[in-house]
């Protein structure tokens, strides 16, 4: 007996040092860097692509890196990114040259948008959302916007605040965050005409996905139908104020999801922030960016989307 209560003995001690070395390797280790991306490529600033890439900035990127105290892009603390991430500030993206991208070549931003690798080879977690799925155009577009003359990028000498990562962000940049390639084909917007698959590409370009799904840990960012849950919602988010809200569930499943909705009512849920049980909340805010004919997209797309019958609780939490 005193054999076999000495062996269990040391095989706990063996575990718990395995577990605290493996602890220590994360945390020491941290989020891991990669080679970086050498792109050869020139972007040509039209007025055409300023103008779209203004509006995908302030699709995608103003939320998070828009200063109301600077007006421009140079970065803020995330009052409302998931406390399991850890301290999360967005990073200055005007042109600064010491501070913000000013340096960056059109092909390390580009690099930087596909993969989330930047210049210097760190990698940025899922909480900045990257654009592996967006058109080359559209990344033009984003690149013409931020060489623009427009007053929200232009440069501001203010540093990058510290960000301070969980073990629980390390730990899933190890196991199962990871860059994805740049791709190796040219990447083609579907036409309008076609409407599914446009909506489609709208929904995997702005994130929609990503929130709806059913959690930010098990999101599939290089095939994002086959996230858990997809737009099925349930996922945790947070207000301003850190109460916690859940994402709402808009398959068109009739009892539990979208599935009763009219198209007029979807397109003023969307674009205007009104839907048929009165004002959305945030995180979610009106798209006033997106047109009519986009939302309509969209709507044709969610049609195709699995049904998901999930009665999600939207009461607001501590």
């Amino acid at each position: 007996m005193r054999k076999l209560g000495k062996a269990l003995l040391i095989i706990v001690i063996v575990l718990v040092v395995l577990a605290g070395g493996f602890w220590l390797f994360i945390e020491i280790r941290g989020i891991p860097n990669y080679t970086p991306g050498n792109l050869t490529l020139n972007v040509d600033v039209t007025p055409q692509r300023v103008e779209r890439g203004k509006k995908i900035v302030a699709l995608l990127c103003a939320d998070c890196h828009l200063d109301p105290k600077t007006g421009k892009l140079s970065g803020k603390f995330m009052d409302d990114a998931p406390a399991q991430f850890g301290e999360i500030w967005s990073h200055n993206i005007t042109q600064d040259r010491n501070y913000g991208i000013g340096k960056f070549t059109d092909g390390q931003i580009a690099y930087l948008l596909r993969t989330n690798i930047g210049p210097d080879g760190h990698y940025l977690p899922v909480y900045m959302p990257g654009a592996p799925h967006m058109s080359d155009e559209d990344i033009y577009s984003i690149i013409a916007f931020l060489h623009s003359n427009d007053p929200i990028v232009q440069p501001a000498a203010i540093p990058s605040h510290e960000i301070t990562n969980t073990f629980l962000t390390k730990f899933l940049c190890f196991v199962a965050f990871k860059p994805l390639p740049y791709p190796s084909e040219k990447v083609i917007s579907p036409p309008m005409s076609d409407s599914a698959a446009y909506g489609r590409y709208v929904v995997q370009g702005i994130g929609c996905y990503e929130c709806h799904s059913a959690d930010f840990q098990t999101l599939n960012i290089a095939h994002p139908e086959q996230s858990p849950g997809y737009m099925g919602g349930g996922n945790g988010l947070l207000t301003h104020e850190q109460k916690k809200i859940l994402s709402a569930n808009i398959t068109m499943d009739p009892e539990t999801g979208i599935g009763k909705w009219t198209r007029n009512q979807f397109i003023s849920a969307v674009r205007y922030g009104q839907s048929p049980h009165g004002a959305l909340r945030y995180p979610m805010k009106p798209w006033l960016q997106l047109d009519s004919a986009e939302i309509n997209c969209v709507w044709a797309y969610i049609q195709t989307v699995p049904k998901i019958n999930n009665n999600v609780d939207r009461s607001l939490k501590d």
